[in-house]
């Protein structure tokens, strides 16, 4: 038997959607008291929903069994964007009027092309060797001979060069000459050697481009095409296109498309992140870029399509989305009576449940990523290399013999040719103690941001679901009371609210160590949250019945930020001295965790889905 569950998801955190529909809130609630939770001492091969504080239900009803995500089809994830559509890839092709829009700038580029470089060549020849102006000739021939969509064509890198000054002459040499071409300083074969490297400037950057000056040396990282001046006016800067894909995460998929494109993962914008055992489709930005370019990469791309192309004039940001729709089969299924299912689904969204952070936050491997996240917090630096690069259980064994060769000999050569190029967080640690041995806390930084500081998210998922059971367990899921935090209503005094918040600003309420914009906890400022005021509610609120259940907000654990008046604030400070972290004080002063304002890190403990449709087939095996 198999049952389909259709579920709307509302995002009820002004800054991240939890994006997991969890099957045991159809079962009956746990009793297990929250004073027997120990803290994390030892690593499992698997986690439990206990073991991160996932305790509490909301339905009475007796439960039953299935199987979830046994297929990556079986989860299916549609983003609902904040004009409540739900998001669809209908179309790869580029719309004909973005096609015509970027014709007068082709027509430009070809224009400047078309010119005879042969004195240019002659005066490069004057700086430069033999062999790089042969290949520097090569590479122009090989742009001019070339169609329209010069996009494949690779960058070319000139001998090595160790004096600067000759470097800058060979640099300001193409601003002057060259301008369809940018250069930039990338590391030689060996430490103290340094190579330009030249491509065509798919930008059309105007002497270098505004950044030209503040260009920095990216090593082996692909070029950036954010500086770009010459672009159509009539045309947005973003380029808003649909993301699908199939059994991949987000991280894995923007630095996918970022490589074929010579883009680092920050020029992409989202509003989150969705789940990589899954087919899911969500709408991504990228700055001045053009449609043909990504409508290209679909025949190569694997498990990855993109399309439905528009130019618009914001970026996307993190926490700019109605919610998500699922799309969920459950096989397997075992129950008293089909009936029980059925009163299990009525139950679920009449009443809703508990906005948990779901298991797959806090990894799929035999190393949670909360376990992670607390050694940040602790700034172990080395600890948590070790435990980012050790073997684990359950990898496949390419990537297991991989991290045992490393754990064996400390060859990171030989190491990052048997590492696959998915292994984001591991191929930049040892890239980096490469060039700096020895010093784990850079190579901590050079893991994407987007990434890093998903462990330091899971630690803070961790503690709020915690909260969240304490808060089930003292006070219920029926009511609201003295000490809860809510967004402020129109009719609240401004007085209240303003001195309450004015608290949080004043960092009376907690202080978690400093770190610019955690992505994937508080992202930037939502919109519909930006200037939202938070108050804790009192007798007289209740009295007046102004708030409900379905008002009540717990905060992630941050700077600035104001905990319930009420003794659920204990839950998070309590559970973090088990782990020897202190909330208020940092034992280091790199910036690894979260600095986030009081009403950007709250999250609704409790709702219900905004729609729920629930479908039966019986499938003969």
């Amino acid at each position: 038997m198999r049952w389909h569950v259709s579920v709307l998801k509302p995002c009820l955190s002004s800054s991240f959607c939890n994006s997991t529909y969890y099957v045991r809130t159809l079962t009956t609630a746990s009793r297990e008291s929250y004073s027997s939770i120990s803290p994390m001492s030892t690593l499992k091969t698997t986690i439990e929903e206990r073991d991160v504080g996932i305790l509490c239900y909301i339905s009475q009803l007796p439960g039953f069994r299935g199987i979830l995500k046994q297929r990556y089809s079986d989860f299916i994830v549609n983003e609902v964007d904040t004009d409540g559509n739900v998001v669809h890839l209908t179309s790869l092709e580029v719309p004909p009027q973005i096609v015509e829009a970027v014709g007068d700038r082709a027509n430009k580029v070809s224009n400047e092309l078309d010119k005879d470089y042969k004195s240019e060549i002659e005066s490069f020849r004057l700086l430069a060797s033999e062999p790089d102006t042969q290949c520097l000739e090569a590479f122009i021939a090989q742009i001019t001979s070339a169609s329209e969509d010069r996009s494949s064509i690779s960058p070319i890198l000139l001998s090595p060069d160790s004096d600067k000054a000759h470097r800058t002459a060979m640099h300001n040499f193409f601003k002057e000459k060259f301008k369809f071409l940018v250069t930039d300083t990338v590391d030689g074969p060996d430490a103290s050697s340094k190579c330009i490297r030249i491509r065509l400037n798919s930008g059309g950057h105007k002497n270098g481009g505004r950044n030209s000056k503040k260009r920095k040396e990216r090593g082996d990282k692909p070029f950036d095409s954010r500086g770009s001046d010459d672009w159509p006016e009539h045309l947005g800067k973003f380029l808003r296109f649909h993301l699908y894909k199939e059994n991949k995460d987000t991280q894995e998929a923007m630095s996918l498309i970022g490589k074929m494109l010579g883009l680092q993962p920050r020029s992409f914008g989202f509003a989150g992140t969705k789940d990589k055992r899954a087919i899911s489709t969500q709408r991504v930005t990228v700055f001045k870029q053009h449609a043909s370019r990504l409508a290209a990469l679909n025949d190569r791309l694997i498990g990855i399509k993109v399309g439905d192309f528009c130019h618009v004039k914001e970026g996307l940001l993190l926490g700019q989305l109605l919610g998500n729709r699922f799309t969920v089969t459950l096989r397997g299924v075992v129950a008293d009576s089909e009936d029980t299912i059925k009163r299990s689904a009525d139950s679920l969204g009449r009443n809703g449940f508990i906005n948990y952070f779901g298991l797959q936050r806090f990894g799929s491997g035999s190393v949670p990523t909360h376990l992670i996240g607390a050694a940040l917090f602790r700034g172990e630096w080395k600890n948590v290399v070790s435990m980012i690069l050790d073997p684990r259980e359950g990898e496949r064994d390419a990537v297991r013999k991989a991290r045992e060769y490393y754990k064996e000999t400390g060859d990171i050569e030989g190491t990052l040719r048997q590492l696959p190029r998915y292994l984001i967080a591991e191929r930049a640690i040892l890239q980096c103690l490469k060039k700096c041995p020895g010093n784990y806390s850079q190579a901590l930084k050079s893991i994407p941001r987007t990434l890093r500081m998903m462990y330091v998210h899971s630690y803070q998922s961790y503690l709020w679901n915690h909260a969240a059971s304490m808060r089930v367990q003292k006070y219920g899921t029926d009511q609201v009371v003295v000490g809860d935090l809510v967004y402020c209503k129109e009719n609240d005094t401004e007085k209240d609210a303003a001195d309450f918040n004015s608290e949080c600003e004043d960092g009376s309420c907690g202080d978690i160590y400093d770190c610019s914009n955690l992505d994937e906890t508080t992202g930037t400022d939502c919109p519909e949250r930006k200037n939202a005021l938070v108050k804790a509610v009192t007798a007289e609120d209740i009295s007046t019945g102004n708030y409900n259940v379905d008002d009540v907000i717990l905060p992630m654990p941050g700077s600035r930020v104001c905990y319930p008046t009420n003794d659920i604030a204990e839950a998070y400070h309590d559970l973090a001295k088990k782990d020897a972290i202190n909330l208020a004080e940092s034992v280091h002063n790199v910036k690894y965790s979260t600095k986030c304002c009081s009403s950007i890190s709250l999250r609704y403990y409790f709702f219900r889905s905004l729609s729920l449709s629930l479908s039966c087939t019986l499938t003969l095996f």
